[in-house]
């Protein structure tokens, strides 16, 4: 075997870091463009950011700034005369220290021989604002209240510490003792006064200890304001269907468990009453959830007849080459040979991140056009109207690549008549018309039809999946049993048993 040289010509994809940069650009939700933007001009001197706004309302004030001062000149000249310069500056410095007296001093505390006060005497916003209680502040609070010893209550620190959000204690005893020298049986006893705290039912370890603390909290006195029977609800059937039957009462077979009990229907009737009162989760009163706001990263408006895609850059940065550091590289006379280079780095990757920004925008409209026009008859009509649609129908559109459409439409939302909307909304399976073949209809679209008559079915006699699919063949949409018990677990539609309704 002989070693020769030989000459091939190919061509390979290389993906510089620009450009796997200008990719993860393209795939950023709002929020994260948004950091990444910051972060970028606090890297390279070489950008700034320069709103717009503020820029055309600092060059207006500075023109009607110079135009009253030339206006008030021409007038001090007409009444006074030639005047020195020392005269001119004479009243202006005597009114810059009035001002900066008038600004120096806090009329809110009274007249004006109150004395002036800092700012930082003041409390600051985020101290104001009322902070809410969380469970385990509402715990320890009881708990330090409580007759318990010291021991005990650092046993009660460690079981409220170990809650979870719903107020359960998942951890065994003994895993929480390992490794302390508490033991078992003392942290049961604290448990137990633990338990009796308020919000009713926390600290349980399941959910039939917790609906079973609640009951005992509620005693064993009757409760006629829920007009049940007083024998129903002295606690023993109660008791006993949390204990033994939450499956059979979860579905609902109130036969069964009258059955299981001896006692009548009627009785099972009146005792989930009392059940269905109660909170399976003690700690969700407690929970701090926060909303986060959506903001749209386009808009969609009717103008003149015609649907328009409108970006929306409220809130990100403008950015573009500072002036200053422009002036510095074009002088470029005593810069040195590292310096120059410098510059020129953070030049290129100033101009490549402001181009890809662009990019970025000009493709995210033309993504969000073409879903317009493949789904005209959505934002006329509403999601009855949704078609079956694809990333490789809006790829052919425009001549896009599909994971180039697979990274827009990823975390990106959209504002329409229809409501606040994610772009990969509009992207779903066709199901076939029964009198159309050649036609499809969105998947979305028959969930919505599951959800719409499910809502309308009679609580007594519920449907079906399979009466649901018949249904829905007579509405022309050919649709199998299985098919519409994913899609109604999809939508979190209970299944028939867990529907019914017994009046």
């Amino acid at each position: 075997m002989t070693l020769r040289l030989t000459l091939r010509l190919s061509q390979k994809l290389v993906m510089t870091p620009q450009l796997q940069q200008a990719i993860k650009l393209l795939q950023l939700s709002r929020l994260e463009l948004q950091q990444s933007l910051t972060q970028h001009l606090m890297e390279n001197p070489l950008m700034e950011e320069i709103p717009a706004e503020a820029e055309d309302s600092e060059s207006g004030s500075l023109e009607e700034k110079a135009e009253e001062e030339a206006a008030s000149a021409s007038s001090d000249s007409e009444e006074a005369g030639t005047t020195t310069l020392e005269e001119r500056d004479t009243p202006d410095e005597a009114s810059a220290a009035g001002w900066e007296e008038y600004f120096g001093s806090d009329r809110r505390m009274g007249g004006s021989e109150s004395s002036s006060s800092s700012q930082d005497e003041f409390p600051s916003y985020e101290k104001t604002m009322a902070k809410a209680v969380s469970l385990e502040d509402h715990l320890l609070w009881q708990l330090s209240f409580s007759g318990l010893s010291e021991r005990g209550k650092a046993i009660g620190r460690s079981i409220i510490g170990n809650l979870d959000d719903d107020g359960y204690l998942r951890m065994s005893l003994a895993e929480m003792v390992s490794g302390t020298d508490f033991t078992e049986v003392e942290a049961e006893s604290v448990l137990n006064d633990v338990q009796r705290l308020d919000p009713a039912g926390v600290a349980a370890r399941d959910l039939a200890e917790c609906l079973l603390l609640q009951i005992g909290h509620l005693g064993k006195s009757p409760m006629g304001s829920l007009g049940a029977r007083p024998g129903a609800l002295k606690g023993s059937i109660v008791e006993a269907i949390v204990q033994h039957h939450l499956k059979d009462l979860e579905k609902k077979q109130y036969a069964r468990i009258a059955k299981a009990l001896d006692v009548t229907v009627e009785e099972v009737f009146q005792a989930t009453k009392v059940i269905e009162v109660l909170e399976p989760k003690p700690g969700r009163p407690f929970s701090a959830t926060q909303n986060y706001v959506i903001v749209p990263d386009v808009f969609v408006v009717k103008n003149e007849g015609e649907w328009v895609v409108l970006l929306n850059d409220d809130g990100l940065p403008r950015m573009r080459i500072s002036p200053y550091y422009k002036r510095l590289m074009g002088a470029g006379k005593s810069e040195s040979g590292e310096t120059k280079a410098y510059f020129d780095e953070k030049l290129r990757a100033a101009q490549w991140i402001i181009r890809s920004i662009e990019q970025r925008n000009k493709t995210i409209v033309k993504v969000v056009s073409s879903i317009v026009k493949f789904q005209d008859q959505f934002f006329e009509k509403g999601v009855q109207h949704l078609k079956p649609l694809v990333l490789k129908q809006v790829a052919a559109d425009i001549g896009m690549h599909e994971s180039t459409i697979s990274r827009v439409t990823a975390n990106k939302y959209m504002y329409c008549p229809q409501g606040m909307l994610e772009l990969k909304f509009f992207f779903s399976t066709g199901l076939q018309r029964a009198d159309q073949a050649s036609d499809m209809m969105s998947s979305v679209t028959v969930r919505e039809m599951i959800r719409i008559i499910v809502a309308a079915e009679d609580p007594t006699h519920p449907l079906k999946d399979e009466e649901i699919a018949a249904q829905l063949l007579a509405k022309q949409v050919v649709v199998a049993r299985r098919t519409v018990a994913k899609y109604r677990a999809e939508e979190r539609i209970p299944s028939v048993s867990q529907r019914k309704r017994f009046f």
